[in-house]
């Protein structure tokens, strides 16, 4: 049984939303080899619909050449979580639906694959998987940046208490805090 890691980009006001205010601060070595962490202990990648459908035509395409993620994204068995895609294999290979959100069937998969779930973004799913006490590993990469507006990971009137389980200073400003479970 492996662990669910859960990887986001976030600004400091806590927004998840389509991460273009990224791209000023660039993808330096050390940012890489942080996420490269994550997804090397992975076996497989759960996402919500929307991600799936944003990620597909972005790494669908890309070769190692591209991106040195491609080959992670491309050939690591990918798990979709939908009421209403239905064919995910034809979209993007190694590609398969899991159904609607069942914390009960999220932990089935986890007993079932050899090795972690990695999840980027999907922020329904991972605030499902949050509240069902499913997320063992929240990486949380903070952006020295506010934005004001956008879809949050832990919306108005949500309440979490979780334990700091490590925090790093990357070279580009961003920090890299990664939080567990609360203790207790």
């Amino acid at each position: 049984m492996g662990a669910i890691k859960v990887h986001e980009f976030t600004t400091v006001d806590g927004v998840v939303d389509v991460p273009m205010w990224t791209v000023e601060y660039g993808f330096p070595d050390d940012l890489s080899a942080s996420i490269g962490a994550l997804t090397g202990s992975a076996s497989g990648i759960l996402l919500g619909r929307t991600t799936f459908e944003m990620f597909a035509p972005a790494w669908s395409t890309r070769t190692v050449e591209d991106d040195p993620g491609a080959p992670f994204f491309n050939d690591t068995r990918k798990h979709v979580v939908s009421s209403t895609l239905t064919d995910a294999e034809s979209v993007w290979r190694n590609s398969t639906v899991v159904g609607g959100y069942d914390a009960d069937r999220i932990r089935a998969l986890k007993d079932e694959v050899d090795g972690d779930l990695y999840v980027s973004g999907s922020a329904t799913l991972v605030r499902a998987l949050l509240a069902d006490g499913l997320v063992d590993e929240l990486h949380l990469y903070v952006y020295p940046v506010a934005v004001g507006t956008g879809i949050r990971l832990f919306p108005e009137g949500t309440a979490q208490t979780l334990t700091l389980l490590g925090s790093e200073s990357l070279s580009n400003g961003v920090a890299h805090l990664t939080y567990g479970p609360a203790a207790g």
